[in-house]
């Protein structure tokens, strides 16, 4: 089949495809049978891989041999995601605890389709193919095993599902999975989370609780990719901070936003191409010494963002080294905000004027970088505590060892540890 020649003209009438597995047989016979085009009967980005996949595989009945990659590749594979699988560690274990009463497998891949983590547990007897495929270092992506769904994640970055025979080879007809994307700061895609079942159908909304897992998993991988960055977290309604819908944002020294997650994005809106036009005064409104403050208190914080919209905030400054300096030296007492739903406009413009402009606030500095900052709110605690390395430690919340290197750091001329 020249894939070049598809077309529509002589498509059986699709009234006699009554249900899913009809519609999708059908679509098949057109495909890769007839040449045509298949129209409403899978979804597009199934009918893409298929097209994909003729380029490569011209046997759709041959075996698969779902062998894993060679140990030196694996090795260097599982290196270079060490810190994905730190971050998806405890939502990996809460998803496989929740999914424990099903046949359903968990799937973690890298951006090229290489298992890199999949529950303990194996298939039973009655998943074959399941058994051979949800293996640490199997490779899973489109140009190894077709049509799956962790494949067109990995080649398209969009979230999907494939179901039975919707998959390019005949050997995978038995399998339901679904998937979606996990991204970091740069905005490629860093992993894929697939849960698959083999030989029933998922009891549940399975492309849901993906979305929702791997949601959580990208919010906790930006904020561990990021690196003396001011990082905040946004909603239109506090309660839905630390929850896989807040928005978050990184703001770098020069007082530019970094990256945006997609809550974010659908909150501010997607960040210009132009580096110089996503300073924070332009997209948010405020300065970044406003910011600054922000990150001294601990609680959710009022802002009226430069579209007008208000949004509750919490902001952190996270150094070099990945220490969280949001607790550093306390603010004077204040009586805290009330919940948004008693509190009227106007006393949320109040708020945002207290919080950002407040006589009573320390100095943050204007100009110099968050390093500066990190390094200004240490030396504050250290005074504070007279000069007590332990008790300074204690209110950072971080260990001693840490604070120590950084002192030492910055004794030999460098503002982190290991730079020069």
């Amino acid at each position: 089949m020249t894939l070049d020649r598809l077309g529509t003209a002589n498509a059986p009438r699709q009234l006699f495809a009554t249900t899913p597995a009809q519609r999708v047989a059908l679509a098949r016979q057109q495909f890769f049978e007839e040449g045509v085009r298949p129209s409403g009967l899978v979804g597009e980005a199934v009918l893409q891989s298929w097209m994909r996949c003729s380029r490569t595989h011209s046997d759709r009945q041959r075996i698969v041999p779902f062998d894993p990659v060679t140990p030196s590749r694996l090795h260097a594979t599982l290196a270079r995601n060490r810190e994905l699988l730190e971050v998806a560690r405890q939502e990996l274990a809460t998803m496989e605890h929740s999914l424990a009463g099903t046949d359903c497998r968990v799937i973690l891949t890298d951006r090229d389709g290489v298992v890199v983590h999949v529950t303990q547990e194996s298939a039973p007897a009655h998943q074959p193919v399941l058994r051979k495929t949800a293996r640490v270092g199997v490779n899973i992506s489109e140009r190894m095993v077709g049509t799956t769904a962790p494949g067109i994640v990995a080649s398209t970055g969009l979230a999907c599902t494939v179901d039975g025979a919707e998959h390019y080879f005949d050997v995978l007809r038995e399998m339901q999975c679904a998937a979606a994307p996990i991204r970091g700061v740069d905005g490629r895609l860093a992993g894929v989370l697939d849960l698959t079942v083999e030989a029933q159908r998922f009891g549940f909304d399975a492309a849901s609780m993906v979305a929702l897992y791997a949601t959580t998993i990208e919010n906790r991988l930006l904020q561990a990719q990021s690196r003396e960055q001011l990082i905040l977290r946004f909603q239109a309604s506090p309660t839905l901070l630390g929850t896989p819908l807040e928005g978050l944002a990184g703001i770098a020294a020069d007082g530019t936003i970094a990256w945006l997650n997609g809550a974010g994005a659908r909150l501010i809106g997607h960040l210009p191409e132009q580096p110089d036009a996503r300073g924070v005064e332009c997209l948010l409104g405020h300065d970044l010494a406003s910011l600054l403050r922000l990150g001294r208190r601990e609680s959710a914080q009022p802002l009226r963002l430069a579209s007008g919209l208000g949004v509750w905030v919490q902001a952190r400054l996270q150094g070099a080294d990945g220490i969280d300096f949001g607790h550093a030296v306390a603010l004077p007492q204040r009586v805290e905000a009330p919940a948004p739903a008693q509190e009227p406009p106007q006393q949320m413009q109040q708020e945002d004027a207290t919080v950002l402009q407040s006589a009573d606030a320390p100095a943050v500095p204007q100009a110099g970088t968050l390093r500066e900052h990190s390094r200004k709110l240490i030396e504050e605690t250290l005074a504070a505590h007279g000069g007590n390395v332990s008790q300074a430690a204690r209110q950072l919340r971080v260990s001693r060892g840490t604070l120590y290197r950084r002192l030492r750091g910055w004794e030999q001329g460098a503002d982190e540890p290991g730079e020069s």
